[in-house]
């Protein structure tokens, strides 16, 4: 999925964003308010982190408003605010999960798995397709007991479908997907990754809806 994280200490924030991009997320990285506000506007994030002592303002301010516009996208507080009342400050204004510095990047990233999965109403990260077995948390893709791998790329499109399941998701949402992964993205690229999950995991998983998008089929043998 695709992360929007607002952080403005950089060594903290490389470290936040090589972490969750080895996850297999795409992430925007963003150190000021302004900055994060208009790539909020113009991107359909699936999360995002935030900082709350911010060069340009309060990232509190920023999640309250995000609210009040009933943009219900998760939010992960990460802030050095440590007291009982801050955390209340925090979670009353709206945010999903609330993370004090320092803390463990894998603790990160299992947060992050766990606040997604809960906002897609997704408790069980597992998910069994005909012969395949797919760990969402794990980001594995398993048949008969033996691994599948997938890039990056290849397990953002197929997040994105895995996330609407049987539903169609516009080529346009995969692609703004992909564009975080790096500028070189081509005209075809959906086309090309999901021509690749097919040969890996089958070629009825996806149908193409012409003209439309690409849907899972959850039928799949």
């Amino acid at each position: 999925m695709r992360v929007l994280l607002i952080e403005d200490e950089p060594i903290l924030g490389q470290a936040i964003r090589d972490h969750v991009v080895a996850a297999g997320h795409a992430v925007d990285w963003m150190q000021r308010l302004e900055d994060a506000e208009i790539a909020l506007r113009s991107v359909d994030y699936a999360l995002v982190l935030l900082d709350l002592h911010l060069p340009d303002g309060s990232g509190l301010d920023l999640l309250r408003a995000i609210r009040r516009r009933k943009d219900l996208r998760p939010v992960i507080i990460l802030t050095a605010r440590d007291q009982i009342r801050d955390r209340i400050d925090g979670l009353n204004a709206g945010a999903d999960d609330y993370l004090v510095k320092p803390f463990d990047l894998d603790e990160l990233t299992a947060r992050i798995g766990a606040v997604a999965r809960r906002a897609a109403a997704n408790p069980n990260p597992l998910l069994t397709l005909g012969t395949l077995e797919i760990d969402q948390a794990a980001r594995l893709v398993r048949r008969g007991g033996q691994r599948i791998e997938l890039t990056q790329r290849e397990w953002a499109v197929l997040d994105q479908l895995l996330r609407r399941p049987g539903a169609i998701v516009s080529r346009e949402r995969i692609e703004e997907e992909l564009y975080a992964f790096g500028s070189e993205i081509e005209s075809n690229a959906v086309e090309v990754y999901v021509s690749r999950l097919r040969k890996k995991l089958g070629k009825d998983l996806i149908a193409t809806q012409r003209g439309i998008g690409y849907r899972l089929i959850m039928e799949a043998a």
